[in-house]
């Protein structure tokens, strides 16, 4: 019944908002355009079409504002109305009322916010989907952006998830394709994340974890945690001075380097996924500032850690090997990485699949990312894994995802920008760290905390296992006489039987040759 309702929420705001007129409309087919005509049913909506679309996702909930947060980053697929009004959803949905955001933090903290900070804006100077940010001020002078968690949010989110699994459900079922996609494991893996978000503690543990992973690379500023101010639902942290990267003008008049920017950008993504396994997935430009301090000059801020992405060893390996694969023209190899790593079948044929592999990917070598679409390429990689039963790998969906918000980042600060010659490089010295000999001494310096504990037992160590061996070789040659004895009290018994039997073959013969006689030598009766 609940999912019923919910659905039943969905179709009304959409045909409240146009929505499907805005799908119907937009489609090539001329009878599928008149039949979002037909649609109309006497509405008409005087708001355009990208607000619309914008109040329909707000209105909605969570989960479809984090969609269009994500179609927001790609101005490339989307009309310049859409994406400016889609763009609004990234620090700007409609705020939760001052004195309730005040109230939850009185709850959070059991007493007044006036006991807890010095000052405390009233108005948020940011709201999205699961939480809005408030600035606020320590009695020691000490500036601090307040996060408050949206109430009642679970159940919303909860909700939409249960719509979802019921959708992949019906997808496993009714098509084998969507059984190869694994929707069920995509929807799991949107659950874990997103409930993930709900918890600023976790969130709050996550910055500290990747403010330290970026200490070294001078490329990205990370605000600090003030955990004793952290709550499950309200989460304090260092006030950072920036400029929203999507204020591009203002950066460009400050002096701002955007080929540079560009190229960091690269470089800390690379870094995070490839290097630490641990990556800030949700880089829409508003979780994204540029530092204009002079002594942090033109280094990003990032913002916003609810949702982060982590790689094993196994998927770093693999991917890293894919991506160099691939800078290089190397198809073949690209080819057998995918049957190495059970993404295909093992009885695809590598020359079939190196072909269409090359079919996708030659056309956009040597060109500039304005003249290259990752989406487009994506799109039809996916229609080439469906001729070769590619398996979706659900724990990947957030690179994936987060990989086209780069590239639209890249897009707006530096069309001319060459991702691939930008990556190649890194990933070729991550790839030489791994296997040379720096990577052999670096796991050795991982691995030097335990030598050192087995160092001081190492005599200890090898006086027992000399002492086992040679116990254990004690034991063997005890075995081995053992063995010697009962063999040969088998041969003893062996031909002690075999002599009876023959003795006794000899009596029977013996008597049996003695009645033969007695019979031919006794006078006939």
């Amino acid at each position: 019944m609940r999912h019923a309702l919910r659905l039943a929420f969905i179709a009304l705001t959409a045909l409240r908002f146009g929505l499907d007129q805005l799908v119907l409309g937009s489609l090539p087919h001329p009878g599928l355009r008149l039949l979002g005509r037909l649609v109309r049913l006497g509405r008409r909506f005087d708001a355009p079409r990208g607000e619309r679309l914008r109040q329909a996702l707000e209105r909605l909930g969570p989960i479809f504002v984090k969609f269009g947060q994500v179609l927001s980053t790609r101005r490339d697929l989307l009309p310049p109305d859409v994406a400016d009004e889609l763009a609004r959803l990234q620090d700007r949905v409609p705020p939760i009322p001052s004195e309730q955001a005040r109230a939850l933090v009185e709850a959070a903290y059991g007493r007044p916010v006036e006991q807890v900070f010095a000052h405390f804006e009233r108005e948020p100077v940011a709201s999205a989907s699961i939480a809005q940010v408030h600035f606020a001020r320590l009695h020691d002078g000490r500036e601090l952006a307040v996060k408050v968690l949206r109430p009642g949010i679970l159940e919303v989110i909860d909700s939409d998830l249960a719509l979802l699994r019921s959708a992949a459900r019906w997808i496993e079922r009714l098509s084998a394709d969507g059984r190869r996609l694994k929707p069920r494991e995509v929807v799991a893996e949107f659950d874990k994340y997103l409930h993930d978000e709900l918890d600023l503690v976790r969130e709050a543990s996550c910055a500290a974890q990747l403010r330290r992973n970026m200490e070294g690379l001078n490329l990205v500023l990370v605000p600090e945690m003030h955990w004793d101010l952290c709550t499950p639902t309200v989460l304090v942290m260092q006030r950072m001075h920036g400029v929203p990267i999507s204020q591009v003008e203002r950066l460009r008049a400050a002096g701002v380097d955007f080929k540079k920017l560009a190229r960091d950008g690269v470089t800390i993504f690379f870094t995070q996924v490839f290097r630490d396994g641990f990556f800030h997935a949700d880089m829409h430009p508003g979780n994204i500032q540029v530092s204009l301090a002079p002594a942090t000059f033109g280094r990003y801020i990032a913002l916003d850690f609810g949702i982060i992405g982590t790689l094993t060893e196994t998927d770093k390996d693999y991917l890293a090997q894919n991506f160099i694969a691939f800078f290089r023209r190397d198809y073949k190899r690209v080819a057998e990485l995918h049957v190495e790593s059970g993404w295909v079948p093992a009885a695809t044929r590598i020359d079939e699949l190196e072909g269409a592999i090359r079919a996708v990917c030659e056309p956009y070598f040597d060109r500039p990312l304005k003249e290259i679409s990752l989406g487009l390429v994506l799109m039809r990689l996916f229609q080439t894994s469906r001729r070769f039963n590619v398996e979706i790998q659900p724990q990947l969906v957030l690179l994936q995802k987060t990989l086209l918000n780069i590239e639209g980042l890249g897009r707006q600060l530096d069309p001319d920008l060459d991702l691939w010659s930008t990556a190649k490089p890194f990933l070729e010295r991550w790839m030489n760290e791994q296997v040379g000999w720096r990577g052999l001494l670096e796991r050795l310096k991982d691995e030097a905390p335990r030598y050192a504990r087995m160092l001081p037992e190492l005599p200890r160590l090898v006086h027992e296992a000399l002492a086992a061996q040679t116990q254990q070789a004690r034991e063997l040659a005890e075995q081995r006489q053992q063995m010697a004895l009962l063999l040969r009290e088998q041969r003893r018994s062996h031909r002690l039987l075999q002599a009876a039997v023959y003795t006794l073959l000899g009596f029977g013969l013996g008597g049996l040759a003695t009645l033969i006689l007695q019979r031919l030598l006794s006078p006939p009766l």
